[in-house]
């Protein structure tokens, strides 16, 4: 078991005394991971963070840093480094000095300040930036820079908001890599937020998924994606198919128009109602002929086509054909057979 760094108890955020922004959050996080709280707008992945920051107090609970509460302590004694979406860097200051801010109110001496503003630029790829204000860099660059200054003071703990969320795809893809090679070679311990999904997947240790002010579910990208813990998690985690059966006994299930879905669901009841989630590239796309599915609509995105069905009952069920498969594409209108595997079916009661 890898040591806790971090520890909330009971951690409740309300700003009118009423609605929790965050309700009796529990969550430890282990020193050197990388730890994603992912969850849509208001879920309060955000106003976790900034308690963690001290830049919001808990209206009750704790934290801890080390076994040691900080929900008292502010902001600049926490020696946590914390990276923003805006950038926040010091427009009067060159490079060379918003790094070296962090270590000149440490009090380090110049020579130390010089060596590590060094490596501090090497280190985000930017070593002939010093002398240059932040107008003067692109965006991709600011928010490098800001990344060294959150590290070069080598706190324990980086926090990062949303820190991409300003930036376009490729750019946000290449800046998620060199993060993603830092937190490997430094391991410092980080907290991101984001509500990228692809973000969220292709950077972290472990994520937590929060809604409406509660972690519905911890675990590993692969857990979350694979194994998700309930409906919302299915739903907001990639794309899937949402369908109501019924359960027929303890290896089938009934589709709404009729045919059987064979799985092993949770040992629901016959006759009850039950929820499945299904990916979409699990779904198998047979022969066109005499099938149980109609193409409605074909989306080319590059490696896979997006095929829309009407199937179970339902017009927007949804399909990926990958396109280094040897299948021709089939066109609007066309029957297909398509089958979904036993392992592939995620099972949840109804309601």
């Amino acid at each position: 078991m890898s040591e806790i760094l971090v520890s909330f108890r009971d951690v409740t955020k309300s700003y009118d005394g009423r609605v929790p922004v965050v309700a009796a959050l529990n969550l430890d996080v282990h020193r050197g991971e990388f730890l994603t709280l992912l969850g849509p707008s208001g879920s309060g992945k955000t106003t976790t963070l900034m308690m963690l920051a001290g830049f919001e107090d808990p209206s009750s609970g704790s934290i801890a840093l080390e076994g040691t509460r900080i929900d008292t302590v502010p902001p600049h004694r926490r020696g946590i480094g914390v990276v923003f979406q805006n950038y926040a860097l010091f427009p009067h200051m060159t490079v060379a000095q918003n790094l070296a801010f962090p270590l000149s109110i440490r009090r380090l001496p110049k020579a130390e300040i010089a060596a590590r503003i060094a490596r501090a630029l090497e280190m985000v790829r930017l070593p002939a930036f010093g002398d240059r204000k932040p107008s003067q860099l692109s965006g991709g660059q600011q928010q490098r820079v800001a990344l060294a200054r959150a590290l070069i003071f080598e706190p324990k703990l980086v926090l990062l908001d949303e820190p991409l969320g300003a930036l376009d795809k490729q750019l946000r893809e290449e800046l998620q890599a060199e993060i993603r090679h830092i937190h490997a070679r430094l391991g410092v311990t980080m907290v991101y937020v984001t509500h990228d999904q692809a973000e969220a997947l292709t950077l972290s240790d472990r994520i937590a998924i929060f809604h409406e002010g509660r972690i519905q579910q911890i675990d590993t990208p692969e857990a979350v994606y694979e194994r998700p813990a309930n409906p919302f998690v299915a739903g907001f985690i990639g794309e899937s198919n949402r369908l109501t059966v019924q359960v027929v006994d303890t290896t089938r299930l009934r589709l709404e128009d009729g045919s059987l879905l064979a799985t092993l669901p949770h040992a629901l009841p016959p006759g009850t109602a039950a929820l499945v989630s299904i990916r979409p590239e699990r779904v198998v796309i047979g022969a066109q002929g005499p099938g149980n599915a109609v193409v409605e609509e074909v989306v080319y995105l590059g490696d896979h086509c997006r095929l829309r069905l009407a199937h179970a009952g339902r017009a927007d069920f949804i399909a990926k054909l990958p396109r280094q498969d040897a299948m021709a594409v089939p066109t609007p209108g066309t029957r297909i057979t398509i089958g979904i595997p036993a392992d592939a079916v995620t099972v949840f009661p109804a309601g």
